[in-house]
C-alpha cells in the first residue's frame, strides 16, 4: 500500500463517512471500506477509473469536483479527501472552500515541490524535477501548478483554515525534520478556522 495511503487510513476513524475527490481508480476507497468499515463515495472525472470504481463495487459518481459540491448539505460528511488532485485542479481555492463546507474534516495531499532533489535538478541541470512525487516529464504532466509545503501552510494562515495534523512522508517512511526540504509529499488534516482538534 502507498505510504500517503497508510497514512489517510490511520486518520480516518472507524465507520466514518468519506467522500473522495479525484479518488482515481478507487484504491484508497477500497482500503477503507476495508480497513475501516468506512461508508464511502467518490467522485471521479475520468472515464476508465470511474469503471475501475465500480468494478471494485464502489459508489463513484463521474463528476468535476471544479464545478462545486451543490448536491451535498453542509457537514454532511466526517472526511473529505483531497489526495494528489490539488496540483491537477484549476479552481483550487474554491474546492477546498467546498471542501470544508461539506466536510467535517478535510485530508488534502500532494507532492512537495521544494523537495531537495527538486530545488537541485533545478539548481544544477536547469531543468523540470522528475522524481517520485512528480514522476512526469514536462509536457506530459497533469499538474498546473506545483506548491510546497510552505505555500499550503501560508495559505491556510491566510484564509483562517486549521491545521488539525500534518504528516511529511519521504520515499518509504516519515520525515521528522525540515519537511520543506526533505519530505517528498505532505498529507494535511484541516478544519475551518477556529476549529479544535478531537
Amino acid at each position: 500500500m502507498k505510504l500517503d495511503h497508510q497514512i489517510i487510513a490511520r486518520i480516518i476513524t472507524e465507520g466514518a463517512h468519506v467522500l473522495d475527490l479525484g479518488c482515481g481508480n478507487g484504491e484508497l476507497l477500497a482500503v477503507l471500506e476495508k480497513e475501516k468499515n468506512a461508508l464511502v463515495q467518490g467522485i471521479e472525472l475520468n472515464d476508465e477509473q470511474m469503471h475501475i470504481c465500480v468494478e471494485r463495487g464502489l459508489t463513484v459518481l463521474q463528476g468535476d469536483i471544479e464545478s462545486g459540491l451543490v448536491d451535498y448539505p453542509d457537514q454532511s460528511f466526517d472526511y473529505i479527501i483531497l489526495n494528489q488532485i490539488m496540483q491537477e485542479i484549476k479552481a483550487a481555492d474554491f474546492v477546498i472552500a467546498e471542501s470544508l463546507r461539506v466536510g467535517k474534516r478535510v485530508i488534502v495531499g500532494f507532492p512537495n515541490f521544494a523537495h531537495i532533489k527538486a530545488r537541485l535538478t533545478l539548481l544544477f541541470a536547469g531543468k523540470t524535477p522528475i522524481n517520485e512525487a512528480l514522476p512526469y516529464y514536462w509536457f506530459e504532466t497533469p499538474n498546473i501548478r506545483f506548491l510546497t509545503i510552505r505555500d499550503f501552510t501560508d495559505y491556510c494562515l491566510k484564509k483562517n483554515i486549521h491545521i488539525e495534523q500534518a504528516c511529511y512522508l519521504g520515499k518509504s517512511k516519515p520525515v521528522h525534520i525540515l519537511p520543506n526540504l526533505l519530505a517528498l509529499n505532505a498529507v494535511f488534516v484541516i478544519t475551518k478556522g477556529g476549529a479544535q482538534s478531537a
